[in-house]
């Protein structure tokens, strides 16, 4: 790694026309030239053009391929999935911090299809991976502001993006349903911010965007009558699921006393019916309330409410007698912004329902991504009803994908949406809500942008037109996202038509595996080579008939998905995990070439202290028969493991 004038730098990855492309990080120059670009400096004149009664702010014109509103887990996937297939982006967070529910401001973990509901080897893929398997890495102490920055990095570190922090949409122009411009503001710094863009993607939450935008949306349960869904209430109504406060507390090792503010509530056992306290380093997600109320316009009232509770629970645990080990624990940290569930739902061209996720309905042509979250309802009272249970939870059979046209506005032609906010019933949506699934969505929404973008296609268009419907499919595929029942089936991989072999492997490991489409251990196999390190390591080789034309490889590793993998201050979840490069994963590995009519290998790439699953290497061209990819380390494991190698002309 470098450091250049304190921004940390190494060697990140775009697509142009398909291929990727390796691009040096911003240096720390470039990040201040385009901060100059967004937020002039200086002495500023009364600016009479800015707005009606907005004199004193700065109007800055800002232009862009596409625009990503809202800087949680869907928009920072979405931004940088976009940005590193070629599209010029603007990411606008209202926060100071990305991240969104996951970030320091509220500290839930990323939760998804993995093992959380007994489904161990779904832990999503692609982006999300490439960010857990960094914070693993480089953050063993768990400090959630490190995450923070991990986010942030990514984001301002990409040649692509334009990050504007603090900076709220609140308008959008809109004619015969296109979104031809929005007004953002950021009054921190004085400024407005009118954006003009071809495309836009809503990863707000709340649908902001989309609700500016003027895009039919959805609030609250829909009747069971309606989609003939049987965990839908007989009637509809508009209340959500509601917004919890966490809070971290700490071993001080001498007695930490407590005294409740005038404001907290009383909570005894009567509260806490349905709610047992088990531990008390990291609570409570069900502290949650405001579901029976509007979570947008309301969020104030939610945000006391939910702050006395936490006093309330915290002054129970301390002060009852009902936890005597708790004498010398005092809390450290305490939510100020309400981690929210729900708020309004933006209407595509599918609207997923209980049926699609309990795989009743056929198959998806358009899948873009998967879920796996059980149907997870809470009562909209929350912590105000302590005779309800806090969550009633339907376990699914399996994972399911999610279609493309429930990733795009029904009425508003050039609207994107990902996160907890897509085309879903309430029943569907108590699934797809939850972060990880978020992360793929915004991926897959990220790529289909800049898909629209080089074809000149607006987002229905790339689902009508099959044939680049199936090249996003592939691209995503490339690119380590998962998609249930879809495998690499790319006419460029040349490694699909190489004979495998390798210097040993495990019973039900074959070499073949690497080109057999599949990139993790599923119901139908292993779909990946491992073999014993030997002293010199292990060795796997593609051959061909006649030399190829190679100047890029792409290798699968194994990074451990029978495990969970997130950052939490929950001790008893975190033992599941391990935070540092996981075990299996290639640590130690060079790529080698034996050119047309000789013996000798030749060395292309060398890697040492790799924790990454996906790793793309670019080279100059080689005429090749064969490529080897010699193992010589792992982080820890015994066994060498490779799921998939792709080589591109």
């Amino acid at each position: 790694m470098t450091t250049t004038a304190g921004v940390t730098g190494y060697s990140m990855f775009i697509k142009v026309d398909g291929l990727a492309q390796e691009q040096d990080k911003r240096s720390a120059d470039e990040i201040r030239r385009e901060l100059e670009r967004i937020a002039p400096t200086g002495n500023r004149p009364i600016n009479l053009d800015a707005a009606p009664l907005e004199r004193n702010m700065t109007m800055v014109d800002l232009q862009c391929d596409v625009l990503v509103a809202g800087g949680g887990m869907a928009g920072v996937n979405a931004a940088i999935s976009a940005a590193r297939h070629g599209a010029r982006v603007i990411l606008v967070q209202d926060r100071s911090r990305l991240g969104g529910n996951a970030s320091s401001e509220v500290k839930m973990h990323v939760c998804g299809a993995g093992i959380s509901w007994g489904r161990p080897g779904w832990r999503e893929s692609g982006l999300l991976e490439e960010l857990r398997l960094d914070d693993a890495a480089n953050n063993p102490q768990r400090c959630w502001e490190l995450w923070d920055l991990l986010l942030y990095d990514k984001v301002v570190s990409e040649p692509n993006i334009t990050l504007l922090l603090e900076t709220t949409v609140y308008s959008a122009e809109v004619k015969d349903g296109i979104i031809q411009r929005v007004q953002a503001r950021c009054d921190r710094t004085e400024h407005l911010y009118r954006i003009t863009a071809k495309l836009f993607a809503d990863c707000t939450g709340d649908s902001r965007l989309g609700l500016e935008a003027g895009a039919e949306y959805r609030t609250g349960h829909e009747s069971r009558a309606q989609h003939g869904e049987s965990l839908a209430p007989e009637t509809a109504d508009i209340q959500t699921q509601g917004s919890s406060i966490l809070f971290t507390s700490r071993d001080y090792g001498k007695p930490m006393p407590f005294t409740p503010p005038k404001w907290a509530r009383k909570i005894t056992e009567k509260n806490l019916k349905s709610r047992p306290i088990k531990y008390w380093e990291y609570g409570y997600w069900w502290i949650e309330w405001g579901g029976h109320l509007n979570t947008v316009r309301d969020n104030e009232r939610i945000r006391f409410e939910l702050l006395g509770i936490v006093m309330g629970v915290w002054d129970y645990v301390k002060n009852s007698g009902k936890f005597p080990s708790s004498a010398n624990w005092a809390l450290d940290w305490v939510g100020m912004l309400p981690g929210k569930r729900e708020a309004r739902r933006l209407v595509g061209d599918h609207m997923l329902t209980q049926m699609d996720l309990m795989g009743l309905t056929p198959p998806f042509d358009d899948a873009v991504c998967i879920g796996g979250w059980n149907l997870d309802e809470h009562p909209p009272t929350g912590f105000e009803d302590p005779n309800l249970p806090p969550f009633v939870s339907i376990k699914l059979k399996e994972v399911y994908n999610i279609p493309l046209r429930s990733l795009y506005s029904k009425n508003i032609r050039n609207l994107f949406m990902a996160g907890r906010n897509i085309s879903a019933t309430h029943t569907a949506f108590s699934s797809t809500r939850v972060m990880g699934t978020c992360s793929v969505e915004g991926q897959a929404v990220g790529t289909a942008a800049a898909a629209c973008i080089k074809h000149n296609l607006l987002p229905r268009g790339l689902y009508e037109d099959k044939a680049r419907l199936k090249e996003l499919q592939q691209t995503l595929l490339r690119d380590d996202q998962t998609i249930k029942g879809l495998k690499n089936e790319d006419p460029r991989d040349l490694a699909r038509t190489a004979k495998i072999t390798a210097s040993a492997q495990e019973p039900a490991c074959d070499p073949v595996s690497v080109i057999n489409g599949w990139t993790r251990a599923m119901g139908n196999g292993e779909n990946r080579w491992a073999a014993p390190l030997g002293t010199d390591g292990a060795w796997l080789e593609l051959a061909w008939d006649k030399p190829q034309n190679i100047s890029h490889v792409q290798l699968t590793f194994d990074s451990g998905f029978q495990r969970e993998l997130t950052l939490t201050k929950q001790d008893d979840f975190n033992e599941r995990m391990i935070r540092a490069p996981q075990p299996e994963t290639v640590k130690i590995y060079s790529i080698q070439y034996q050119p047309a009519g000789s013996a000798e290998w030749i060395n292309l790439v060398s890697i040492d202290r790799n924790h990454q699953r996906l790793r793309r290497h670019d080279f100059q061209t080689v005429q090749a028969n064969r490529i080897r990819i010699h193992v010589k380390e792992t982080n820890g494991d015994t066994l060498a493991r490779i799921f998939e190698v792709r080589c591109y002309a």
